[in-house]
This record gives structure tokens, sequence and C-alpha cells, in this order.
């Protein structure tokens, strides 16, 4: 999971405070400047009024003027204000069945960082994967994209660079500092930990916040859309992610060679150091388990060639319809009705709630005594900011479409691109995404953008899915700058790193991320989420399609 921050480097304190006083003035003029300009033909005065705003909370994002959180606020008190939207709809955006997933699946994480189950199951692949140096960078890096598809990817790095850095302290200790062979690997090492909990965080609907920004905004463009299911989510990037770790690993470890003095017994040590596993451990282990399974078996699991495994939505739905008599018996259509009623961020509320009720025996044999699985104290550590950044997300969105300003901006690029291919557009769009997110936080690029590809995509007659999916998943691609994302930060800030390593590495990574994205997408990924890219705009986009057409 990505908590999206922007975490950079330590700067010193002038230079913080004086991009930080030219972010406060800079986004005010913007905001001014855009208002006051002459209103460009076809947009409407409520949506340039949103264009400002957008200027200033980008701004305000990018430069840190204020506190990231308290930027996403400011909807609440300027969109009544200049007119964009009620104060009851801008409220009403900071709270969805989204933002509970997010916040159950945040639960469940702190639950296995609290019992300790997220080392020893890093530990466990370490253990498995052998000793040669390319041996033990795969584990790392499959040990970090495994949590980091359910665990914060600033935790997941926290968690594995003092292994790492333990492991390389060793090998300097053995070969000495000059040994060149050493550096390579060390490098190779602490790269992949970043990179690896970045890709792991774009394979699950909770891995990072702009997979969850994307369904809660596809959400409520296209309310009569078929949902997107975590299963399916899984089922459909899941080779993406398997086929990035490989080109990541080859491109890190080509040059390295193939002895290490330091093998799995580094690694048993600290895995034996640990005990048995604790009853809190265990019950955590069969949360998560379950948690997972329930996610990813709830909607039917298209494999391709007609192997299909049903989901239990329908099985639920068919007790919710008969068993409780839910809907009106004389509507034909009540069964599809009622099959909204469950979703993902159900399974995780529930097993939030069974964590709270769960008993665990702690403490030494002479002082047993029992708690909960999960506590408040525990629950307190959760990134409330992070559901403030998600509102401030739902309501740029919201208002992007409202006052017609996606409508407007798509009409324009349509314009520009109406004559290219479709897979085209696509790549055009990952690229954009991919380098932008180097320097702009991806839940604001994400919440700025995704309303106005919704929109491009109605006006090229291409399914909205087509386009949007492939730009969040671009958001989590960026590989090349220390400020990019929180894993990059915290590995660069463990004084190991040089920024050209993590440049030249990066941006070709970046780039086979976007030629992957587009691959995979109109390959694989097309068929499991049940897309056409030869379709035209579906039956559920009618509503975009009419709103934009009363806007001109």
């Amino acid at each position: 999971m990505n908590n999206t921050l922007k975490e950079q480097p330590a700067l010193p304190n002038s230079t913080s405070s004086r991009v930080t006083q030219l972010g406060r003035w800079l986004g005010i003029v913007l905001f001014l400047a855009v208002w006051f300009l002459p209103t460009p033909s076809g947009l409407s005065p409520a949506g340039q009024r949103l264009l400002a705003t957008t200027m200033l909370m980008g701004t305000y994002w990018l430069t840190s003027a204020i506190p990231i959180y308290v930027t996403s606020l400011i909807p609440l008190s300027l969109f009544p204000i200049l007119g964009i939207l009620s104060a009851k709809e801008v409220a009403s955006s900071y709270i969805s069945h989204t933002v509970f997933l997010y916040f159950g699946g945040f639960v469940i994480a702190l639950g296995i960082e609290r019992w300790g189950l997220h080392r020893r199951i890093a530990l466990r692949i370490l253990t498995s994967v052998g000793s040669s140096p390319q041996r033990i960078v795969l584990g790392f890096m499959l040990a970090t994209g495994f949590l980091s598809m359910w665990i914060s990817n600033t935790a997941t790095t926290l968690l594995m660079l003092p292994i790492a850095l333990s492991l390389t302290t060793s090998l300097r200790e053995v070969n000495g500092d000059r040994e060149q062979s050493h550096s390579k690997f060390e490098t190779a090492l602490l790269l992949s930990i970043a990179y690896s909990a970045s890709i792991g965080g774009m394979l699950t609907l909770v891995g990072t916040p702009t997979n969850v920004m994307f369904v809660e905004i596809f959400q409520r463009n296209f309310p009569e859309a078929p949902e997107i299911s975590m299963g399916a989510w899984i089922t459909a990037f899941l080779p993406l992610g398997l086929i990035f770790f490989l080109i990541v690993w080859w491109k890190l470890c080509w040059s390295i060679k193939r002895t290490a003095p330091v093998g799995k017994h580094f690694f048993r040590e600290r895995l034996s150091a640990l005990g048995p596993a604790s009853q809190g451990e265990k019950w955590m282990l069969a949360i998560f388990g379950i948690t997972a399974a329930l996610w990813m078996f709830r909607s039917d699991l298209d494999f391709g060639l007609g192997f299909v495994i049903p989901g239990w939505k329908h099985l639920a739905t068919r007790w919710l319809v008969t068993g409780l008599s839910l809907g009106d018996p004389e509507d034909p259509e009540r069964f599809k009705k009622v099959l909204g009623f469950l979703n993902d961020s159900t399974v995780a509320m529930t097993m939030c709630i069974l964590m709270f009720l769960i008993p665990v025996t702690t403490g030494s044999r002479e002082s047993k005594h029992k708690v909960p699985l999960m506590d408040w104290e525990t629950l307190d550590k959760m990134p409330w900011g992070i559901l403030l950044l998600f509102g401030g997300g739902f309501a740029l969105a919201d208002a992007f479409t409202s006052t017609g300003l996606s409508g407007w901006i798509g009409m324009a690029a349509s314009e520009l691109l109406g004559s290219q291919p479709t897979w085209v557009i696509v790549a055009g769009v990952c690229l954009i995404l991919t380098f932008m997110t180097e320097f702009t936080t991806n839940v604001a690029t994400v919440s700025a953008l995704l309303p106005v590809l919704a929109a491009l995509s109605i006006r090229l007659g291409i399914d909205p899915r087509l386009i949007m999916i492939p730009a969040t998943l671009s958001t989590s691609c960026a590989f090349m700058l220390p400020i990019a994302t929180p894993p990059n930060a915290i590995v660069f800030g463990s004084g190991r790193i040089r920024t050209q390593d993590m440049a030249k590495h990066g941006v070709i990574l970046n780039l086979i991320g976007v030629v992957l994205i587009t691959v995979i997408t109109f390959t694989w990924a097309l068929p499991r989420l049940g897309l056409d890219a030869n379709a035209s705009n579906p039956e559920w986009a009618v509503p975009l399609i009419e709103t934009q057409e009363s806007d001109q």
C-alpha cells in the first residue's frame, strides 16, 4: 500500500522555508489569475472558478505550502463560497464505502504490524530463496512486494530496510569498503526494496490510495457501471506485477557477481530469534488469509479458456433476497438491485470488528493475560490524514464533473487525439502520468486527471476504464527520483544510494512500465475486466454523455 506522501530527503530549513513561502503566494496568484481571466469559450463560470481552485490546491500540494492534509480541506471552504458545490454535496464526498475499504485494509495492516507477523513472513520468504546475491535480491523483492500488496508501502520499506542494511554491513565487515562488487550488490538490494514496494502496491485495490481513488471516481462518474472487484483486479494485473518484478530484478542484478559470503543462515538466525509464533500472530494470519480470500473470490474470476471460478456474492445475494425477503417480490430487477448490497468494504469492516472481539493470550508464563487482537491504542496510529486526502480528491473529482470542467478539457484533448489509435492514446496517457508523478503527489494527480480522462474517453468513444485504469497504474511507476515516492525517499535517506544510480535505473524502468502497462492492458487485462478495446461508449456512460452535451 502506498500512503502517497512525497516524503523528501531532509532539506536545509532555509530552503524548505523559501519553497513553502513561495508556494503560498504562488498558489494565491495563480488562483486569482485564472479566476479573473476572460472565461474561455464553452467553459462555465463555475468551471473557471473550479479551475482556479485546482491551481491553488495543486500548487499547495506540490510545494507543501501548508500541510498536505489541510490542503485537502480547501473544498469544504471554497466550493460553497464560490458556488461550485453546496456544503452538503462537498461534505458527502469525504466519506464513502471506498474510504471504508481502505480504512478496513489499514486496520488489518496495523494488526499485522502489532503482532510482528509481517517480520516473520518476510524472513520466511528470505530463508527460502537461496544464498547468491541475485537470489537474496529476489527474496527481498518477493517479501517487499507481497507485504506491500496489503500494508503501507512506507511501512513495508521501513521494515525491510534495516534487514537489508544489517546484511550489507556484514558484507562490508567481510569484504572491506573497497569491494566494488559489494557496492553494486548494496545498490541493487536497496533499490529493489523501493521499487518492489511500489510494484506490489499496484496489484490490489487496497495496495495504494491511487487504486482506491480510481474506484471511487469511476463509480461517482458512472454509477450504473459494473463494479470492479478485488479478485478481478488481482487476476487482471498480477501478470503485470510478476513480469515487472522479473524485469526489475534482471535490471538491478545483471552486473552482480554470483558469490556472497553471507547466505541463508543470516536470515535463519533472525527468524530463530523471533521464537515460536505467538497466539496473536496465528490469529492475524487467519484474519489476513480469510480477508484476502473473501476479497479475491467475491466476484466471478475469469481466467480465460472457459475457466471461471464463481464468486460468493451471488450466493450471498440469493440469501438476502430469499432468506430475508429483501426487495419487492414483484420487481423483476430485485436480484440485480440487491447484488450491490455487499462489496469489498463489507468484508473489510466485518473483519475489523472481529479483531476487536477476538481475545488473545499474551505475556509470560507467570503473568499471562488476555487482550483483544486489536485495540484503540493501536488503531489510533491510523494515518487519518490520508482519509482527508481521499475526501479532498473525491470532492475535486465531483466538482470537475458537475461544473463541466472535465468535459471542456476532454473536448479540447479529443480534438488533438481523435485520429490516434486507442493504444497510442493509452500509451501517451501512461507516459505523461508516469513522469508527472515523479514531481507531484499521486493522489492529487489522480484526483485532478481521472475526471478529465473519463470525459476524454467519452468524447473519443472509448470505454472509460480502458484509459482510466492504465493511467492509475502509471502513477505507481515513479522510480527515477528520491522525492517521487516514500519508498524511494526512505532508501535514499539511508545514505547508501546515489541520486544518479536511482535515476539511471529509474528512467529506464519508467519507460518499461509505460510499455508493460499498455501491453498487459490490451492483451491480458481486458477480458479479465470484461472490456472490449473496439467497443464504443457503453450504455452506463450515457448519463455523462448527456451531461457533456447539455454543457455545450
